[in-house]
């Protein structure tokens, strides 16, 4: 079971590196552009989540939000900003949809008088 695993940890990136070559052949965009704007997003989703993630912990210590929220929601945004680091389309996709998820939508904390 474990060498399955590994196999398929290993496997993901060359499988993901040739659907992106196939769909650089199929649009007409060249790999290296692919490449380097899914990296660069990757970088910014990366950087400015450091900045937001300090302002989620500071707004859970006042108590103007929930902090597992605050946790849940940087966590998404870094994986989703590792996985447009990783080459290939299929890890993007993968990562705009992890973005695109309603994951916190839901109750505000309530204030209750003291």
């Amino acid at each position: 079971m474990r060498f399955i695993v590994l196999a398929i940890v290993l496997a993901f990136p060359a499988i993901d590196l040739l659907a992106t070559i196939r769909f650089a052949r199929w649009t007409g965009i060249p790999v290296w552009m692919w490449l380097l704007l899914s990296t660069t997003a990757g970088f910014l989703l990366l950087r400015n989540e450091r900045v937001a993630f300090r302002a989620n912990t500071a707004a859970a210590m006042h108590g103007e939000q929930f902090a597992l929220r605050g946790l849940f929601d940087s966590g998404r945004k870094v994986l989703a900003g590792f996985l447009f680091l990783l080459p290939g389309v299929l890890s993007d996709l993968m990562a705009l949809v992890l973005l695109a998820l309603p994951l916190n939508v839901g109750r505000e904390p309530v204030a209750y008088p003291h």
